[in-house]
């Protein structure tokens, strides 16, 4: 099945594309902080994961599952479509890693941060961040408070 029109993408895509699921259905101001940050990088920005449906979520779910052998340690790597932030539009994955490097210094001025420490390339917003930083990692998304909904 192709899941590209539920969020999939085959290849990374700029974050000014205006034509795929997975950007134009980001939560729009975690879209309008990318595109700001992406503008003000020296080089271009990619997004290989954002917005997801929930069929596609749970798609990624059983793969992890099957990869990691449990729901226990494939929820290090991937979330349930009900607690995905990715299926809310509030989760975006960035690459190259350039990119990757650069909002890790910068991110928090435009609200964009690193949420995972085993998920270099997962960010989503966090306006407070602008004024107080990011907040510290979750050793991976298993750890996080908002997975146990």
């Amino acid at each position: 099945m192709d899941f590209t029109a539920h969020g999939a993408v085959p290849r990374p895509v700029p974050v000014f594309d205006d034509t795929t699921p997975a950007v134009v259905n980001l939560d729009p101001a975690l879209l309008g902080a990318l595109r700001r940050a992406a503008a003000d990088a020296a080089f271009g920005f990619f997004v290989n994961g954002g917005w997801r449906s929930p069929e596609y979520q749970e798609h990624l779910f059983r793969q992890a599952v099957a990869k990691y052998g449990s729901p226990a340690e494939a929820a290090r790597w991937v979330a349930t479509p009900g607690t995905s932030a990715h299926v809310s539009g509030d989760a975006v994955d960035v690459w190259p890693p350039d990119a990757r490097a650069w909002l890790a210094e910068h991110g928090g001025r435009y609200g964009l941060c690193q949420i995972y420490r085993n998920e270099p390339w997962h960010y989503e917003l966090r306006p407070e961040a602008v004024d107080q930083g990011c907040p510290p990692l979750y050793p991976d998304p298993s750890q996080d408070p908002r997975m146990r909904r």
